[in-house]
């Protein structure tokens, strides 16, 4: 079954469905969680200069402050957080993580919001080298 569930977490709408369902799961299994925040793409750094630090560490806080939530109720969790594309991103640390399942949110943007603003939700189904689970608002 699954022994290690990458969540990839966004901290928006979608990000505590998306943990609680994780939970429920790894607990039902025994599997570990392995919190993943991705961070703006490094190239849009500049837009952030002089508070870029402090947005990365605000949200590795909120990432640490779900592994806790999770270490809580007895499941092992860890925290991982990088810069990139989002969809890249996730799929890549699944291959470097040898992650069994990948859970992501969706916000449920079809036709042309899904084409404007993009799916990271479809990237990863599409990308991935493991099993996905979509998470729905």
């Amino acid at each position: 079954m699954f022994k290690n569930i990458l969540v990839g977490l966004d901290f928006g709408d979608t990000s505590d469905a998306v943990f609680q369902k994780a939970v429920s799961l790894a607990r039902s299994i025994g599997a570990k969680l392995t919190l993943l925040g991705v961070l703006i793409p490094v190239e849009e750094r500049s837009v952030y200069e002089g508070s870029y630090r402090e947005y990365e560490l605000k949200e590795l806080d909120r990432l640490k402050g779900f592994a806790q939530k999770a270490q809580a109720v007895g499941i092992d969790a860890e925290v991982v957080q990088v810069a990139g594309s989002t969809g890249w991103a996730i799929c890549e640390q699944a291959k470097t993580a040898d992650v069994d399942l990948l859970m992501v949110g969706s916000h449920g943007r079809m036709g042309l919001s899904e084409m404007l603003l993009g799916s990271v939700s479809n990237y990863v189904m599409h990308h991935a080298d493991c099993s996905v689970l979509v998470v729905h608002e």
